[in-house]
């Protein structure tokens, strides 16, 4: 590994062999697809050079632009390629939001070194993951790439998620750049859509949206991606109090920032700048390294330059981190990859083990009446009905990378698999479609196919429900298909779209032991099936090895002990909702208040943090090390864990706090601790957690600051935001 001060040497070697159009190339990524428009990417490698590439999915096709970009370009520096490799590149896994279910960091961080090694294999160095964003509103389609609503588990994912594809050694020649991103606040946009603008005060911002970003940079991020959107009226392509002051002032992040796609020449179209030239110089001068994809960079710095808008230092000093990358990764050694590698790696079996473990351990149990579950594997007349049933594109999820070929086990093979000689009938009723198209459609082939008429769906209900009535026990698998979740799904509603719910009533009406199996990319309202249906396993988008870790659950060889990373609405219309909220003048534990409402409560269907388990646990003996302390001292809180059920399983551990009065209101309740733990039948378990200044101060939005306030605290420790397990902490001057 090299030193920092031989990597910063031959940075600046570089940068005076240089011209300024190789330079303005550097900060340039360019589309590598077929259906680019504009030069194509040799052509522009071979006269200038490139930052990045992306689009591109192929092997050889790396290696012949590398062999261009080092032999034929005029300085030979080596292309970064890079990918949205999401949760998974050849082997999927759960989608990010399920990966924070499990309230596990090992999940996200061994799923993530299992992506890591099968992308550098294909030929990629950089993929544009985590996404951080956190989201409030469930509506918003890219909820799905992310933790959820909370900053103290977003942060635990996202630090996870860097040492997994990041490692410790960047010459890793089996882990890739990670990328923060969307910088920041894009999951609080407007009414939850898509691209729409978000306004965040400062404390919001800090105390709410930014720490996940913050955790990644502790952690060693190597790129930052700026959001898309307007924040306060300022495009954050532009934005050089996040950019700048922020990211690099106050956090010391030393790597590069590459914007979303298109969004340098998109500020042209936010009416922030007044032209391509414009757009240029505002991103480069609020701290914005790399263009992605719009050529606004390559068409207009040159000028900038030339004419002295912009000096010669000020493109170097957006160059130098871009070389450091490459040459921190040992490129310019090692620029190619064997093009035989990606097979052997991705036919590894320990990645579908660990695929389908990190699937087992992010599923979330949310009723099972009458002990219903686990099932008996001796069920011998098994119906299993649903539209997602069978689809390997639901059960793989939203954001897969570039050509990739669905190859999940789905619920029905993995119950088949589980019982190989019982009676299994499938049918998946009426299909299930989005209103509007997904714009990536044309992308995704494998998803198309003719839309049924009415007469076809109905005779597919009539089928699903002669299927049902012949079964002795039905497997109901409903949800979400893959592109109605994720990049340009947001929804106004939360239900189950087409007729899913009414399949369900009808089956339901039947009498027999029914179990429900959600598939999903965000939190959904099942408000009729939580009140009727005796079991609900939450299995969201699982990933390849998906369908054996449902049947895993369904028939009891694996616990569950997932918990939820953001509460379920009971309607699309009360979203944003979520539990850290400040306390309003009326309370909410007045029955004459409780809903705000006059239709309907709004609590959650479920809250944050929740989740069953085939045993039961009980808390106990909460011990706080000392009742008062000093402001800036910390305390210990431990409380005892028993498993007071039959059979061994998993609980996570939530410890959250409420400062009861002080500089600024505080939220009603606020995570800040957890761990996941195995208990056997009758073990009791202490666990212990630090409450100090880093969990006790917040921004104030009165002092225009971090602060610690002299205050007493609420402490709760449990098993959901809703523990009642308290006890009191008063911190004095």
């Amino acid at each position: 590994m090299k030193s920092e001060n031989e990597v910063a040497q031959r940075v600046e070697t570089l940068l005076g062999q240089m011209s300024l159009a190789e330079k303005v190339a550097q900060l340039a990524q360019i589309g590598g697809a077929d259906w680019n428009f504009g030069p194509k990417a040799e052509d522009i490698i071979r006269e200038r050079g490139a930052g990045s590439v992306l689009w591109l999915n192929d092997t050889k096709k790396f290696n012949q632009l590398q062999k261009i970009a080092i032999e034929e370009s005029p300085s030979g520096i080596p292309v970064l390629f890079a990918l949205d490799v999401i949760h998974g590149y050849r082997t999927i896994f759960p989608i990010p939001l399920a990966m924070a279910a499990s309230w596990d960091p090992d999940v996200p961080e061994k799923s993530q070194v299992v992506a890591a090694k099968e992308s550098r294999a294909a030929g990629i160095h950089w993929t544009f993951t985590p996404m951080l964003d956190n989201a409030r509103d469930a509506r918003w389609g890219r909820i799905a790439e992310g933790a959820g609503e909370d900053p103290y588990l977003g942060a635990a994912m996202a630090a996870a998620q860097v040492r997994g594809l990041q490692g410790e050694d960047p010459t890793d020649p089996e882990r890739v750049l990670a990328c923060a991103k969307h910088f920041v606040g894009y999951g609080a946009s407007e009414g939850g859509r898509d691209y729409d603008p978000v306004h965040l005060s400062e404390a919001q911002l800090r105390n709410v949206h930014l720490p996940p970003f913050q955790a990644a940079v502790e952690a060693g991020v190597a790129t930052f991606m700026s959001a898309y959107m307007d924040m306060n009226n300022v495009p954050a392509n532009a934005n050089r109090w996040l950019l700048t002051n922020v990211l690099r002032d106050e956090w010391g992040f030393d790597g590069f920032v590459v914007s979303d796609a298109f969004g340098v020449g998109n500020l042209v179209v936010q009416g922030h700048a007044r032209d391509g030239r414009d757009a240029a110089l505002r991103s480069l001068k609020a701290g914005l390294n790399m263009d992605m994809a719009s050529s606004t960079y390559l068409e207009n710095l040159d000028g900038l330059v030339e004419d002295g808008t912009l000096s010669g230092e000020q493109v170097d000093a957006m160059v130098r981190p871009i070389l450091a990358a490459k040459i921190r990764m040992g490129l310019f050694e090692q620029p190619y990859v064997d093009e035989a590698l990606l097979e052997q790696v991705a036919a590894l079996p320990e990645h579908r083990q660990t695929a389908r473990w990190s699937a087992q351990r992010s599923m979330v149990l949310l009723k099972n009446e009458g002990g219903l579950l686990p099932l008996s594997t001796e069920q011998q007349n098994i119906a299993i009905i649903g539209p997602l049933a069978n689809s390997m594109e639901a059960t793989e999820g939203s954001w897969m990378v570039f050509g990739h070929q669905p190859a999940a086990v789905t619920v029905l093979a993995g119950i088949q698999a589980k019982l190989p000689g019982a009676n299994i009938a499938y049918a998946p009723g009426p299909d299930i479609n989005r209103d509007v198209p997904h714009p990536f459609g044309e992308f995704n082939l494998s998803e198309r196919k003719p839309i049924q008429t009415a007469e076809e769906a109905e005779v597919a209900f009539q089928t699903a429900v002669a299927t049902a009535k012949d079964a002795d026990l039905v497997i109901m698998v409903m949800g979400e298909k893959a592109d109605m979740s994720g990049e340009f799904a947001s929804r106004g509603s939360l239900d189950l779209p087409g007729r899913q719910e009414e399949l369900l009533k009808v089956v339901s009406a039947m009498g027999k032991p029914i179990v429900l199996v959600l598939l999903n990319g965000r939190p959904l309202s099942i408000n009729w099936a939580a009140e009727q249906i005796p079991a609900i396993l939450e299995a969201w988008q699982p990933g390849t090895e998906g369908g054996h870790a449902v049947a895993d659950i369904l028939f009891g060889d694996v616990n569950p002990g997932g918990k939820l990373p953001a509460c379920f609405p009971r309607s699309g219309t009360h979203a944003p909702l979520y539990y850290a909220r400040t306390l309003t003048h009326l309370p909410e534990d007045n029955p004459r208040y409780r809903s705000r409402y006059w239709d309907g409560p709004t609590t959650p269907l479920y809250p944050f943090g929740f989740g069953l388990s085939y045993t039961t646990f009980a808390f106990s003996n909460l011990q706080v090390s000392a009742p008062q302390v000093k402001v800036g001292d910390s305390v210990t809180v431990s409380v005892d864990v028993t498993n007071s059920g039959q059979v061994a399983g998993d609980e996570v551990v939530q410890l959250y706090i409420h400062q009861k009065w002080g500089s600024d209101s505080r939220p009603m309740r606020e995570l800040k601790g957890f761990e996941r733990v195995t208990l056997q039948p009758g073990q009791t378990k202490t666990m212990t957690f630090n409450l100090g200044p880093d969990e006790l101060r917040y921004w104030s939005t009165n002092v225009g600051q971090w602060i610690q306030d002299a205050a007493v605290f609420d402490i709760w420790v449990g098993a959901d935001s809703l523990a009642t397990l308290h006890a009191d902490l008063e911190v004095v001057e």
